[in-house]
């Protein structure tokens, strides 16, 4: 059961994996031991190195995580800082956290230095200057609680950049250096010298010499720089502030985006925004290798301890493993940040995978659960150039039919005047697991599109199987499948239309079936329009209040007689389909109004004055169940209800339209969020995941014969007619969970869990079951059968009602209590009645 409490906004998923860069597990060459960490919006996420399985995601910090490293002294150990203003000490091996310190400022970036026994850095902004960013060293406090204060900071630099990627510490920890816009700044920490280098600004043939990110040389004192212009420079004698000299290498057209170097020191990766994954030798630009085609522009660059290894992390939300040898190792795809979503967010039957648009003509199908892309299907099937101007296809519209059979998408270029068309039906084919084309239809409509959908009865059959689209041409047309007659073709049915409707000439915007597929809502600029879908006869139309309707839907299960409309007026309306008049309408500037397939609750999220508020009602009722003010910061785009696995167990009739699916949402900054009632624990590692573990662990030959003793042992028992009763010591205590599921190196003393453990072994004198209560009346009366004549009802009732739940019909041999009653009953005189 959930315990009450308010909703919580999280991240679930599809946060940029480029908020720090990732780090490898000290392990990373040993097979099947080695884990990628990288921060992932509120969360850091543990990556297995050679399945790409995300193994389990770390959630305490209350916003965006910016920075993590390993422990220097603890390589089963993690650091991580938040803009929450904390610093988080991990046992990432276990996903638990040890220590929580809290420094009270942004903390913009997180650097350690095995030469620091209890510090770390960290990027703070400076108080009293905006734009303006510090490096300072935290002492970490030492103390017996988990949660500890960190106020104790000592500044190294003033004026840093803000991203992780500005900031390096040289060989040995000796030194630091820092970069922003043209000024490279060298602080020695036991000479105390601060040198600063400057660079020209001037923008000279295409020239930029702004700094985009430094690293240090690991074994020599030479400083590596990336540049606006593409060219890395490669500093050297920055000891001396006058003699200083740097080299330049230059391959890169556009902005240098990360740098890092081997091991070993030989070797230089750069990345940037050509998808190219560019390695130099020998400080030489005559001699490098390359990766191309990694996909999209290179955010980070990370490498392994050992050198085998390195990843980068991409502006798509990809990470990409690659051998020392530069060779492709493996990809791990999240949420593909697409420039504009205009598809919506889409859920299929199928997989219960969230649909939207992915890269560029291509429709991506993202699991929430694993926070990975399952697949991505080419829609437009064509080469995607990136030049900008270039009028190219898109994919805009997305709908699925109710079992996912059949896909529909219009994809159309970006052509304003006049659009080129194409409305494409997928085929879900069991055999290659896959969508197969099978209706292409150019031109369906006369101009831009605006809305799809199907009607799908299941009692009908195929016949009932039929798709709407709207247009600004002023129609809806009707498409439905026929028989190919073609004896040539490849397929047995195709698509072609069957009606075209019209209402006085106005824009169709918007359709939708109701739940039992008989009507069709289709608004039309300011007016809605309700017709039959058997016959389309108009049937109703409503146009009241004024404004043009944003968004419409229908009421379902007990509510179906009502339909729902936004309009861009600020007002929510509902009408009764009846009594075919306004019901109620609201004053409320709703830009998503979404309706939960499971239950009659509509979710209608508003935004006003710089803030989205959720309100989630039934349309029988016009006071809303539930209201959320300033829901997030971020202007919330669309809006999806994904059913649940199973219903979730709540108490609280606020929360119930929670209950059978879960509202998931996207922002205008393309972050994925949803609304979660369990604390983070309960929802990240739930303890089914620790029993599936432990119920997959090979099973030993003395597990076996204890097993199969108690078995026989049970059987027995249910041979004999003997109530199955449990102890509370083969019950799994929580105190004892805890001592066998806890690392040792985590856990606290003995003499403090001590207590704890007895505690929990203790069998309580007042919660009997109903069974030993009656076996004690039972020995009671056993002592005094000669001496009393009174009988114990509750008793034997209670024994009677055991005994039957546990037998059914089955004839069984009597209790003792039992024969004892008819004992009694055998001394009674009953020669009274012969007078009768």
């Amino acid at each position: 059961m959930v315990s009450p409490g308010a909703l919580r906004v999280v991240r679930c998923g599809g946060s940029a994996l480029r908020g720090a860069r990732a780090v490898f597990s000290a392990d990373s060459k040993q097979v099947g031991r080695g884990y990628l960490l990288c921060a992932s919006g509120d969360f850091v996420k543990v990556y297995s190195v050679s399945t790409e399985e995300t193994l389990r995601l770390m959630g305490g910090h209350a916003d965006l995580v910016t920075g993590i490293q390993l422990n220097p002294h603890n390589h089963m150990q993690l650091y991580s800082s938040s803009l929450d203003g904390t610093i988080k000490l991990w046992d990432f091996m276990d996903g638990i956290p040890i220590k929580t310190f809290t420094v009270g400022s942004k903390l913009l970036a997180l650097y350690t230095l095995a030469s620091a026994e209890d510090s770390v850095f960290v990027v703070i902004p400076k108080k009293g200057e905006r734009d303006t960013f510090q490096l300072v060293s935290v002492k970490l406090t030492k103390g017996a609680g988990q949660d500890l204060e960190a106020k104790e900071l000592s500044v190294v630099l003033d004026g840093v950049g803000a991203s992780m990627k500005h900031i390096a510490f040289g060989r040995e920890g000796a030194y630091v250096v820092s970069v922003k816009d043209v000024t490279l700044q060298v602080y020695f920490f036991k000479r105390t010298l601060l040198n600063r280098f400057s660079l020209s600004t001037m923008k000279t043939k295409g020239g930029d010499n702004r700094f985009s990110c430094v690293v240090c040389h690991p074994t020599e004192d030479c400083i590596a720089t990336g540049h606006a212009d593409g060219k890395i420079r490669l500093w050297r004698n920055f000891h001396h502030r006058k003699e200083y000299t740097y080299s330049t290498l230059h391959w890169h057209h556009d902005i240098v985006m990360d740098l890092a170097f081997s091991m070993e020191g030989t070797r230089l990766l750069s990345g940037g925004v050509e998808s190219v994954l560019v390695q130099w030798h020998n400080e030489s630009s005559c001699q490098k290798d390359f990766l191309p085609r990694l996909g999209s522009p290179i955010e980070s660059i990370s490498m392994s301890s050992d050198g085998v290894l390195c990843c980068t992390l991409h502006t798509d939300n990809r990470i990409t493993i690659i051998n020392s040898n530069l060779r492709f190792s493996r990809s791990i795809q999240g949420l593909i940040k697409s420039r504009d979503v205009k598809t919506g967010l889409v859920v299929d039957p199928r997989t219960k995978a969230l649909v939207l648009n992915g890269e560029p003509g291509h429709l991506q199908f993202y699991s929430l659960q694993s926070d990975q892309q399952l697949f991505s299907l080419d829609i437009v099937q064509r080469q995607y150039i990136h030049q900008a101007g270039l009028k190219q296809s898109d994919l805009v519209k997305v709908a699925f039919s109710a079992q996912g059979t059949w896909l529909a998408t219009v994809e159309e270029s970006e052509e304003v005047t006049d659009p080129e068309l194409q409305l494409k039906l997928w085929f879900y084919n069991e055999e290659t697991q896959s969508f197969q084309l099978n209706t292409r239809i150019n031109t369906p409509h006369d101009n831009h599109i605006t809305d799809m959908c199907f009607r799908d009865m299941d009692e009908l059959g195929d016949d009932s199987l039929i798709l709407v689209t709207t247009g600004r041409d002023c129609v809806f047309k009707v498409w439905v499948m026929v028989e190919d007659t073609d004896p040539e073709a490849q397929q047995s049915v195709s698509w072609s239309c069957d009606f075209v409707g019209s209402y006085h000439n106005y824009q169709a915007t918007n359709c939708c079936f109701s739940e039992d597929g008989s009507l069709l809502a289709i608004s039309f600029e300011e007016t809605v329009t309700v017709w039959d879908s058997l016959t389309w006869d108009l049937k109703c139309t409503f146009c009241h209040p004024p404004g043009n309707i944003r968004n419409i839907c229908f009421g379902r299960l007990t509510c179906s007689k009502y339909l729902i409309g936004a309009t861009d007026y600020g007002f929510l309306c509902c009408w009764n389909l009846l009594t075919c008049a306004l019901e109620w309408s609201a004053h409320l500037n709703v830009v998503v109004l979404q309706p939960d397939p499971l239950s009659e609750h509509i979710a209608a999220v508003s935004w006003l004055s710089k803030e989205s508020s959720l309100f989630v009602f039934k349309p029988n009722e016009p006071r809303p169940i539930y209201i959320q003010r300033n829901l997030c910061k971020e202007k919330i785009l669309l809006a999806a209800f994904v059913p649940r696995d199973e219903p979730e167990m709540i108490s609280s009739e606020k929360y119930l339209w929670l209950r059978k699916s879960q509202l998931f949402f996207l922002t205008d900054t393309q972050e994925l969020m949803t609304l979660s009632r369990k604390s983070l624990e309960e929802r990240l590692t739930p303890s089914s995941k620790q029993l599936a573990v432990e119920e997959s662990l090979p099973v030993t030959p003395f597990s076996l014969l204890l097993g199969k003793h108690r078995h026989q042992q049970a059987q027995e028992d249910i041979d004999l007619g003997k109530p199955v009763v449990h102890n509370k010591q083969e019950q799994a205590s929580p105190a004892v969970k805890e001592l066998l599921h806890t690392p040792a190196h985590v856990l606290p003393s003995a003499s403090f869990l001590c207590t704890i453990f007895i505690n929990s072994l203790l069998i309580s004198k007042e919660n009997k079951s109903a069974e030993e209560v009656a076996d004690e009346v039972e020995m009671e009366s056993e002592k005094a059968e000669d001496d009393s004549d009174e009988e114990d009802v509750t008793a034997m009732e209670q024994e009677d009602t055991s005994h039957m739940e546990l037998l059914g019909d089955v004839t069984c041999k009597l209790s003792k209590s039992q024969e004892k009653e008819l004992r009694k009953i055998r001394k009674t005189d009953y020669s009274w009645i012969s007078a009768f």
